[in-house]
């Protein structure tokens, strides 16, 4: 009789994970006034090639290919990933206040709407490597946030891109933290 195949489990459990964000409350979620150029320019980080969206979605893909194995790393990646999405929430309330549509697309500077794509990801088969463009990522991020506070003329919405780039230099920190770990 043929060999019976072996099923597999992934022992992994991330019912006790959170997010791994600054231990800082948020400002209050408001805007001076509509404005369609910053709901645009907020829409970048919602979607854009550098974005919540595409951050969110490398760390899932990281943490679903290691979270077999290396599962504590997993559930790290997985809390970090989390504190994306609460950072994608907060920039969707902003660009509705702004009067700006949340449908994943951003406009750019010929007119045209570009949706997200998952070719914006960086997707490595090393765990190293993995943790090496995340950390890119978070820096990419940063730069960003910073150039639109500076084009942004509202101090309510650069008050929560601020506090968002908290969590972003957190996360750098941890990521490092578990390469120096993968020595």
């Amino acid at each position: 009789m043929g060999e019976v195949e072996k099923s597999k489990i992934n022992p992994c459990d991330f019912a006790n994970v959170r997010p791994i964000m600054m231990d800082l409350p948020y400002p209050q979620i408001q805007v001076r006034e509509s404005n369609p150029v910053y709901a645009n320019l907020l829409s970048v980080d919602y979607c854009g090639a550098v974005s919540e969206m595409s951050a969110i979605t490398q760390y899932i893909n990281n943490e679903n290919r290691m979270s077999a194995e290396r599962c504590p790393l997993a559930q790290i990646i997985l809390g970090i990933a989390m504190a994306e999405m609460i950072h994608l929430q907060k920039l969707g309330e902003l660009i509705f206040l702004l009067g700006g549509n949340i449908d994943f697309t951003v406009k750019q500077r010929d007119g045209k709407q570009k949706m997200w794509t998952p070719e914006y990801l960086s997707i490595h088969g090393n765990v190293r490597k993995m943790l090496m463009a995340d950390i890119e990522s978070e820096k990419a991020a940063i730069n960003q946030y910073k150039m639109h506070m500076k084009m942004i003329k509202d101090n309510y919405i650069n008050a929560v891109l601020a506090r968002i780039i908290r969590d972003e230099e957190y996360h750098i920190m941890m990521l490092q933290a578990l390469i120096k770990d993968l020595q």
